[in-house]
């Protein structure tokens, strides 16, 4: 099978897009750019089907990859012919490939390796014939050096013909699909460890039964982890004497003595050889699944994340709150610059509270302070119930801002560069303040799976797991657009075409000589070559730029479309944008070109309609029940405000202003069946919510979704 009917197979794209996208794939261009600039290419293909293609591109060449090694190999053996030459390479995937490098593959001596070396094969192949009555009479002439019995050469020939069984595709086949149909995965508990503390939060998986194919991701993964730290033991199990009888359909044909020493063998091959082998690949294919369910959970919160409401550059003083230690305070301008820093107490022990109120009301002013953000974490309420009773001359907006991963941040490398003068616990500050500003700028510089939103985000496969996240960080970068002149070098990395060094290049070049005043400008960074401009500049803006569509989603290379559209209806390039009905009223047919077509000539007025125009909605304050402080203070029927702080496959937490989060089970988001969580809530919305439940020794609150 050839790469492009492979992926098309799977796929079901029409052949012509799946070439055209694969060809710009090997032409280095990435997904967003090929997505947004290349449309008439692909199709109109989206990135999630430009994901695919990429994807099964990867699959097919991996797959060829391992057909080159098997081959050679095999060759080295001396054992490669014709017809198993033709199978390898017409193996459509992985596991029928592996399963035909199985006889020729022994990293370690068998039983059967022994019985060969013990002259044995032709006494298995007399067995294997069932052709013989008197077997042990047959076997007495193999009795000699090592083999000191009958019974050792009756033994030795069944471990060859175990291995023989366990060699063949079509037995291992049967019972994989009998695995993957009835396979049942089972727990037991280890007793020894039932009265540690931690294994209390595994206990509803102490003994437990369940359906391999049914049994959702989390619970898998769950029983995986507790499997992993020692506190159950997983068993995988189909009905034995069903999958026995069907290899001895297979294989017996007589009712001499051969077919009781095949009995003997088909047994030792089942729970020796095959079973042990396919019920791990059986549960490998469902730990598989159970990642790729549990990334592309974490995949959607983490999009939502990053592209959360922001606040825009506005002046912020942001507080980490604590007890003990104080509340650090920053001020940032509206860039997110350090202005000030300080460290007041107006909780116990020194519960200096005057002082911190007149300490935040001279800052505000000094520093035209136009919005607070207060992390989340310790003392969250506290401070925020301080800050609510201090009257500012001016409307100052409060919000509670999440503090998932700005500990990471504080302590990285990339805030030591920013804030060589300064400690974690200010950088921590800063952090919290610039994500209310814009939470993609910020966040985009912490490692994914420490921002809090994942779902066993640590038990799942790490490389397909930072794939997926950087493909998420990468589109929602690309999505948005980045100030090329205020970006951090980890923002710019991710622009398409860009990346790491690059995006060293461009902030060097930056502070050595100044703003970027133009797109083409871009073009003198050092080793910024054609095609990473080709890739990257329609993502990246310049503000005030003498040419407006510096600072839009055009293309450069569509620059002189937008010229020729604006000479022929008598206005320039300025007037035109944001002339919303004039530009409705424009032929697009009398500019498309074999190049460009329909698709992106709409693309080019949507943006012309509104440049710039960020596609994330702007932050709104949210305020918490006030009277609720912990999580003594709830009670079974209450409806409380609330804001999304994760999406899982079984249900939604819910931040209620204190520190346990609320879940909302899959069950209780609607009255109806719900298939996917986040067709009913998304990551930080603000929702009301019904309590259920208050489990206050596990710490647990269940809660309902109130329309």
């Amino acid at each position: 099978m050839h790469l492009i009917s492979y992926i098309k197979t799977n796929t079901q794209l029409p052949e012509t897009s799946i070439k055209n996208t694969v060809d710009l794939l090997n032409e280095d261009c990435t997904i967003p750019f090929i997505s947004r600039y290349r449309k008439e290419r692909t199709g109109n293909l989206d990135e999630v089907q430009i994901g695919e293609i990429v994807k099964y591109k990867e699959l097919f060449e991996t797959l060829e990859k391992r057909k080159i090694a098997i081959l050679k190999a095999i060759e080295e053996q001396d054992a490669l012919t014709d017809e198993l030459k033709h199978k390898i390479v017409a193996a459509p995937d992985i596991t029928t490939l592996e399963d035909l490098y199985l006889p020729f593959k022994k990293s370690r001596k068998t039983k059967a390796d022994t019985a060969r070396q013990n002259g044995l094969e032709p006494l298995a192949k007399i067995i294997m014939s069932q052709n013989a009555n008197d077997v042990e009479s047959i076997a007495f002439k193999y009795v000699k050096g090592e083999i000191t019995s009958v019974v050792n050469a009756l033994e030795g020939a069944r471990h060859i013909i175990a291995e023989w069984i366990n060699e063949r595709t079509d037995i291992r086949n049967n019972i994989r699909h009998q695995l993957e149909r009835f396979a049942m995965i089972s727990t037991k508990v280890v007793k020894s460890k039932t009265d540690d503390e931690n294994a209390q939060k595994f206990r509803d998986y102490f003994d437990w039964e369940e359906s391999l194919s049914r049994i959702p991701s989390h619970r898998l993964l769950a029983i995986l982890r507790a499997e992993t730290e020692g506190y159950i033991k997983t068993k995988i199990a189909i009905d034995d004497e069903k999958a026995i009888a069907k290899i001895e359909d297979r294989i017996i044909r007589s009712s001499n003595d051969c077919a009781e020493q095949l009995e003997i063998a088909i047994k030792d091959a089942y729970k020796r050889l095959l079973l042990p082998a396919l019920s791990n690949e059986a549960l490998q294919i469902a730990k598989e699944k159970a990642d790729a369910s549990a990334i592309t959970v974490f995949a959607k919160n983490l999009k939502q994340l990053l592209l959360g409401s922001p606040l825009g550059e506005k002046r912020v003083l942001a507080i980490d709150p604590g007890f003990r230690t104080g509340c650090k305070v920053v001020c940032l301008d509206a860039q997110g610059g350090l202005l000030y820093n300080e460290t007041i107490y107006p909780h116990p022990p020194k519960s200096d509270s005057a002082g911190a109120i007149k300490k935040i009301s001279s800052l505000t002013e000094a520093y035209q302070i136009e919005a607070i953000a207060i992390g989340n974490g310790t003392a969250s309420r506290e401070t925020e119930s301080l800050i609510r009773r201090i009257h500012f001359k001016n409307d100052i907006q409060v919000f509670v801002v999440s503090e998932a991963g700005a500990s990471i941040y504080s302590a990285s490398k990339i805030a030591r560069d920013e804030f060589p003068n300064y400690d974690v616990t200010v950088r921590g500050s800063v952090s919290i303040g610039r994500r209310l500003q814009d939470p993609l700028a910020e966040l985009v510089k912490i490692d994914a799976k420490s921002i809090g939103v994942g779902q066993y985000q640590h038990d799942v496969d790490q490389t397909k797991l930072k794939k997926e996240l950087d493909t998420v960080v990468e589109s929602c970068v690309n999505a948005v657009g980045v100030n090329i002149n205020t970006a951090s070098t980890s923002l710019l990395s991710y622009v398409s075409g860009i990346g790491p060094k690059l995006a060293e290049n461009i902030v060097t070049y930056r502070d050595e000589n100044g703003a970027f005043a133009s797109r083409n400008d871009i073009k003198n960074v050092p080793r910024l070559g054609g095609k990473a401009f080709e890739q990257g500049a329609g993502f990246l803006r310049i503000k005030s730029a003498k040419n407006p569509l510096d600072d839009s989603s055009v293309h450069p290379e569509s620059y002189n479309i937008v010229e020729k559209i604006a000479k022929d209806i008598g206005k320039n390039v300025s007037d035109l944008i944001g002339s919303k009905e004039q530009l409705q009223k424009i032929d697009l047919q009398k500019y498309c070109t074999e190049s460009v077509g329909l698709p992106t000539l709409q693309d080019i007025v949507k943006e012309l309609e509104k440049p710039g125009l960020d596609i994330r909605e702007q932050a709104k304050v949210f305020t918490f029940n006030q009277n609720i402080k912990s999580i003594n203070d709830l009670q079974e029927g209450q409806l409380l405000p609330g804001i999304v702080n994760n999406v899982t496959n079984f249900g939604a937490f819910v931040d209620i202003g204190i520190k346990e989060s609320g879940l909302i089970h899959v069950s209780n988001l609607s009255d109806s069946f719900v298939s996917d969580v986040n067709e009913h809530v998304s990551l930080h919305q603000q929702v009301i919510v019904k309590v259920l439940e208050v489990d206050i020794p596990r710490k647990r609150i269940q809660l309902k979704l109130h329309k």
